[in-house]
């Protein structure tokens, strides 16, 4: 395969040898934080919710944080694969104009924007989500404590820089500053959490579009969400900080697509790369990330991310071309794997 690549841990890697991979073995689907990182999951996506898993008949957990919360969400849909569709369109053509005298957006200004995205995304939907026949889903978002509990333009950054001192110490230190909250339409959470402060709420129609805009609310990007309708008081950031890439102790068999191999496990951890290995919350951890190799032949040589707002920051027509581009050159992730699944060969998956 030139674009995918396919990585397990050893619990899913003997599963794989015994009984190959079929739909009816898959017990959860996580889907990361990573902003427009994301937009190349989109052909894997329609082809496992609007083909493969649709062989099946058991529930799955999905589990989403950011743009991975909105791609579960959109999971849940009647119709996915017009869903996925939708959502590549609206996140690439998303066009923050920015005002004259200012180098960037303001953060009121993208969060209602990206609200009015949502509410017209999912508007007349969220039933549909909230009771899906088999998918269950939980959105991460991570709630601030002490002085954290509140956004303020002073202290805030305080309690980021007190936060990111913690989590270079110790990872579970970071739960002083910020807890994780899950919304979830119901059923127990599908991985343990005694790794980190976890609050764990349902997820229903009063606190939808809330909880999924918390669950993408960058700091400093995006005001924080305060408040949620069901939830304890407080600011809600983006659930990227606590479980950027949803490093958890799943239980089942796990199916991730994801846009590279290392699962990290909080966005502050992005700089401490001893945290980037695998750990046995992955055994049973199927990871499909696009070959390093083949991102080398998207445009400008990598994925898109968020440094393209800035990058094409006064050609929209350009990132919208480039953003595109690489969506569409990402279907060769999804027909690999579906050809793979024809006839799985361990030779082609590695070790995670």
């Amino acid at each position: 395969m030139k674009a995918l690549h396919i990585y397990a841990g050893p619990k899913a890697l003997a599963h794989i040898e015994a009984h190959g991979l079929k739909p009816e073995h898959i017990g959860v689907i996580p889907a990361a934080a990573g902003g427009p990182k994301g937009l190349i999951l989109g052909p894997l996506d329609r082809f496992l919710f609007g083909e493969w898993l649709p062989q099946s008949t058991q529930p799955i957990d999905l589990v989403g944080a950011s743009i991975g919360a909105w791609r579960m969400a959109t999971a849940c849909l009647d119709n996915p694969v017009q869903g996925f569709d939708r959502l590549s369109h609206d996140y690439i053509h998303q066009d923050y104009r920015v005002p004259d005298g200012q180098k960037r957006p303001s953060a009121k200004q993208v969060s209602e924007a990206f609200s009015q995205t949502l509410h017209t995304f999912y508007g007349g939907h969220v039933d549909e989500v909230l009771n899906h026949p088999r998918y269950r889903l939980h959105v991460v978002t991570s709630r601030g404590k002490h002085i954290l509990h509140r956004e303020h333009p002073v202290l805030t950054p305080l309690g980021y820089a007190g936060a990111y001192v913690c989590n270079a110490v110790q990872r579970k230190a970071m739960g002083a500053w910020l807890e994780r909250v899950v919304f979830s339409t119901r059923g127990e959470l599908p991985f343990d959490t005694s790794d980190f402060a976890t609050q764990h709420m349902a997820l229903n129609a009063r606190n939808f579009m809330a909880a999924l805009q918390a669950s993408c609310a960058i700091p400093f990007v995006l005001q924080a969400v305060h408040d949620i309708p069901d939830a304890p008081t407080g600011a809600y950031w983006d659930g990227g900080i606590t479980d950027y890439h949803l490093h958890l102790n799943y239980k089942g068999l796990v199916l991730y697509p994801h846009f590279q191999q290392a699962v990290v496990p909080g966005w502050l951890d992005k700089a401490l790369k001893w945290r980037h290995k695998s750990t046995p919350f992955l055994d049973n951890t199927i990871v499909l990330a696009p070959n390093p190799e083949w991102v080398n032949t998207l445009p400008n040589g990598k994925l898109p991310d968020r440094s393209d707002f800035m990058t094409y920051a006064s050609d929209f027509e350009g990132r919208v071309k480039v953003w595109q581009a690489a969506a569409q050159a990402s279907a060769q992730l999804a027909e690999e794997f579906s050809e793979w699944l024809t006839k799985p060969h361990m030779a082609a998956v590695h070790r995670l």
